[in-house]
């Protein structure tokens, strides 16, 4: 076999692997962090949620990286077809949510879940239920255009380029 091809191999390898485990917890967000749980429960999914946020900033940025690297050193055709160029947009969009949506309504959900003085609270108020409802449809959003994301990358349609 040759040098580029088994480098090629390796670097698919990596970029699927980094892709599943970088977006993965997305999904499990979705039922960790659902309406209709106990406070308790809520406390325990948000200490669940920050662990699984490792996995999409260390796998997402592997993935980025690996799938440059592999269109740089590979046959792909031009950067602005759909599947590249479009995978990449989608990659960005996912990120400016997470960053700057999801997480900062999860910190607001954690201070007031954490908070001394709600230790022994049983139900949320109407206002953190409402962040829980803003949090859950932001899942939503980067869980649907991780999928786009994916069949981008599985189908790689030739429009454009």
């Amino acid at each position: 076999m040759c040098l580029h091809c088994a480098i090629m191999k390796w670097l698919v390898l990596i970029h699927v692997l980094s892709a599943i485990i970088g977006i993965g917890p997305t999904f499990f967000e979705q039922v960790l962090l659902r309406r209709g749980q106990s406070v308790e429960e809520l406390r325990n999914a948000l200490k669940l949620a920050s662990l699984l946020a490792w996995f999409p900033k260390v796998g997402g940025i592997l993935a980025v990286v690996s799938g440059l690297l592999l269109f740089w050193i590979g046959q792909y055709g031009k950067f602005t077809q759909l599947w590249i160029l479009g995978s990449l947009i989608l990659f960005v969009v996912i990120e400016i949510i997470v960053i700057g949506y999801t997480v900062p309504h999860m910190k607001k959900l954690a201070a007031w879940l954490f908070h001394p003085a709600n230790e022994k609270a049983r139900a949320l108020p109407e206002e953190q239920r409402h962040v829980l409802k803003r949090i859950g449809a932001s899942i939503q959003s980067t869980t649907i255009l991780g999928m786009i994301l994916f069949v981008l990358m599985i189908m790689k349609p030739a429009i454009g380029g």
